[in-house]
């Protein structure tokens, strides 16, 4: 029998203007909430190491963003509107909004990061608080590639046009970048349950389709909706914490923290933990311990 990851939780799907969005929640009912978005190319599983340590005190969703998971995978449009990190960002909180929440934490890691800050950015009257996993602004990251060609490749190849894209994204092209971002350069640090479901989306093409999309949408409106947010002055005002891994991000030119403050989040605080990017299933007590410390706050 299948070992059950989120015991306790319950299994939620609802409606929102971008298809039907699924989740685990669980979690103390009347305590504050705290919504996890996952990132490329997992789902809400990612959260397993940390999710019942935190329902202990908060109402924990784990959710499965658009296109990802056991969420809806709609066709895109060239990563104009639809997979678009603010679009994303409107249709979690409209999910929120039906489970009761208005005003809500959240975490995000990887692409869920990149939803999680647009919301601070776009819709702050929802964000009580807000930590990003191991991620830089959009903008940032292109900016690196732009300097220095060749870095993070699969930023470009991913953003390249329909079909191209889609068909050079293999389970084996996933698998060795999946590898290339841990710090031992394995799978070892995934639960066997969650690599499992893990490589099942990775065989079907129209989640296929949307991870292309995701990345096309970073490429485009993702990358000028930060230029205009800049260009306007807008920061993140509520409490903030930036987690990276030691061997990913923090061997970067400068260290995450100072990406965010120069950028979105001049009063954001900063932890690093050990490993590599997939923080909570490489380094689950710190960056429990860091999420525990900002629900605190």
């Amino acid at each position: 029998m299948p070992v059950e990851l989120f015991p306790g939780f319950a299994s939620v799907s609802l409606p929102t203007s971008g298809g039907d969005l699924y989740a685990r929640v669980g979690g103390l009912e009347e305590a504050p909430a705290l919504l996890l978005l996952h990132g490329f190319p997992q789902s809400h599983l990612c959260w397993h190491p940390v999710a019942a340590d935190l329902a202990k005190d908060f109402r924990i969703i784990a959710l499965d963003l658009k296109g990802y998971g056991r969420s809806a995978a709609p066709t895109g449009d060239g990563g104009r509107q639809i997979y678009a990190k603010r679009t994303m960002a409107a249709e979690a909180v409209e999910f929120m909004s039906q489970l009761g929440y208005e005003r809500f934490s959240v975490a995000g890691h990887d692409r869920g990061a990149q939803v999680a800050y647009q919301m601070a950015l776009s819709m702050p009257q929802h964000v009580e608080r807000l930590a990003v996993l191991d991620n830089l602004p959009v903008h940032a990251v292109w900016d690196v590639i732009d300097s220095s060609p060749g870095a993070l490749p699969h930023w470009t190849a991913m953003a390249q046009p329909t079909p191209q894209a889609e068909n050079a994204l293999t389970t084996d092209v996933i698998e060795a970048l999946v590898q290339a971002h841990t710090a031992d350069g394995t799978l070892e640090c995934f639960a066997l349950e969650a690599l499992e479901q893990y490589r099942r989306t990775w065989q079907q093409p129209q989640r296929i389709h949307a991870f292309c999309e995701d990345y096309r949408a970073g490429a485009t409106t993702d990358r000028e909706a930060d230029y205009q947010d800049l260009k306007a002055g807008r920061t993140i005002t509520c409490p903030t914490v930036i987690i990276w891994g030691a061997e990913f991000l923090g061997k970067g030119r400068e260290t995450p923290l100072d990406c965010w403050r120069r950028t979105f989040s001049p009063e954001a605080t900063g932890v690093e933990v050990p490993n590599g990017h997939f923080v909570t299933e490489e380094s689950p007590r710190e960056t429990l311990a860091a999420l525990r410390d900002l629900m605190a706050l």
